[in-house]
């Protein structure tokens, strides 16, 4: 009864056990919580995009299995997505070992040797006989985190964990945005060669028409020189059009994780650039804050230093640690018997008291929060100017598209004139030669246009953070 009086101190300390420094919570002035970053988007026009959610496979909405197979693979082997990988398993063991200390902790020893003590230390005035000595023991520890240190620091593990997820998450974005875009590349490229091919020979065949009625005395020689120049500048857009599918087909190699030697460009048959089936779905603001990586990366970035503050302030205090032991010590003949027996039973305190620096400490926390705040609030306004940006320069490039097509259409239907008119003998050559130039120049234009189109949708696919919903739990990293 005596004992379990002389540990009541003990248990009434432990019983005052609080966790020093502040709780985390995203401020109230914090910018994800402004109106403005849950509202509509500015750039939704109804046609082009619509305030459905984002689905978390963003690229089947191009309904192209060749398109799906492309970013499984990069999925799964792309070099980027390892590094990140490898860097949320970092911080999933360092979360174990943060969660460690909260357990007991226990050491066993044991040693033997040869020795002589001194006599005096024992006060004795006389020599001592050299003898066998051993120890053998158990000594068991618990930390009591009476100040909230060890329950700050695992907050702090768990907030570097999920910003880890985080930032798997949105390497997995980008490996997809890139994998779609270096595909639409290779489409686009292959498209607009296709159409240069085309509008080459139909210029070809304008060259021998017309070296054929100059041969005949019908028609004057300068028509032939320039039509073969009309020709020459067409063939001169091909090799650069050739050069930028194969620059995709590395890219794509590169995304799998392939070397650009080994890539199979068997695989990837594309003659047209992919369509969408629908108006992409941008939702809003709310749903954009909530979907994208970066800002839940921030988010835990700002969780992460605010804990920081609390592991600095409960080093201001002491730390107390209640522990056990039990062994034998003694000469190594009698180790075991009751006279080499000892046990200890009680708390340590240490404490380490504090100075300018352990103070300082805690405001370098502070400041650290503090920073950590701003940069979540600077990525929260980041994601709605790029999905904004994204948003306008998608729809501009569609209307731009609208009125090159239109342009094309007339350009057509002016080339078929001029070459009944040409045919007829009502009108020169030279006419003739103008309406299939423009022709072709609205032809190339529509084709890039169409490239451009393909490339600002994957930006605002990018811009609004969809696919990272795939991502692996951490039973999968282990």
């Amino acid at each position: 009864m005596k004992r379990t009086f002389a540990l009541l101190p003990v248990f009434s300390l432990l019983a005052a056990c609080t966790v020093v420094g502040p709780n985390h919570r995203v401020p109230d002035d914090a910018a994800i919580r402004s109106p403005a970053a849950s509202a509509p988007f500015i750039g939704v026009d109804g046609s082009a995009t619509s305030i459905a959610p984002l689905p978390p496979r963003w690229w089947s909405l191009y309904d192209d299995p060749q398109l799906d197979g492309l970013v499984r693979q990069a999925l799964s082997a792309n070099t980027d997505l390892r590094v990140a990988s490898a860097h949320l398993r970092r911080a999933l063991a360092q979360r174990d070992e943060v969660d460690a200390l909260a357990g007991p902790h226990a050491v066993a020893s044991a040693s033997a040797r040869r020795a002589q003590s001194a006599g005096e230390s024992y006060l004795l005035p006389r020599k001592l006989a050299a003898a066998n000595l051993a120890d053998l023991g158990v000594q068991v520890s618990y930390q009591v985190d009476l100040f909230g240190r060890i329950a700050r620091s695992e907050e702090a593990a768990d907030a570097n964990v999920g910003a880890g997820q985080a930032a798997l998450e949105s390497a997995r974005v980008t490996v997809v945005a890139e994998t779609v875009a270096a595909y639409v590349q290779l489409c686009a490229a292959t498209h607009e060669q296709a159409v240069g091919e085309r509008v080459l020979a139909l210029q070809q065949r304008s060259v021998a028409l017309v070296q054929r009625l100059a041969d005949a005395g019908r028609g004057p020689v300068t028509d032939v020189t320039r039509a073969q120049a009309q020709a020459e500048t067409l063939r001169a857009a091909l090799p650069l059009l050739e050069a930028e599918r194969s620059a995709a087909r590395y890219r794509l190699a590169a995304l799998l994780g392939e070397m650009p030697r080994d890539f199979d460009a068997r695989k990837v048959d594309c003659a047209q650039v992919p369509q969408l089936r629908a108006p992409v779905p941008a939702g809003d603001g709310a749903a954009l804050l909530a979907r994208r990586p970066d800002v839940r990366e921030m988010e835990r970035q700002l969780a992460f230093a605010s804990a920081k503050i609390g592991v600095a302030t409960a080093a201001l205090y002491p730390d107390i640690s209640i522990g056990a032991s039990v062994g034998f010590t003694g000469l190594l003949d009698h180790l075991g018997q009751g006279r080499t027996t000892r046990w200890g039973l009680g708390p340590l305190i240490s404490w380490s008291i504090p100075d300018s620096g352990a103070r300082a400490r805690v405001v370098q926390a502070e400041a650290d929060a503090e920073a950590a705040l701003a940069r979540f609030d600077g990525v929260v306004i980041n994601a709605i100017r790029e999905t904004e940006t994204a948003l306008a320069r998608y729809v501009r490039a569609l209307e731009s598209q609208a009125a090159l097509r239109a342009a094309r259409d007339a350009a057509d239907t002016a080339r078929q004139q001029q070459a009944r008119l040409y045919a007829a003998g009502r009108t020169p050559y030279l006419a003739s030669l103008d309406a299939e130039r423009t022709l072709a120049d609205a032809e190339a234009r529509l084709a890039r246009s169409e490239s451009a189109v393909a490339k600002e949708q994957v930006g605002l696919f990018l811009a609004l953070g969809g696919g990272w919903e795939m991502a692996v739990t951490d039973g999968d990293l282990r």
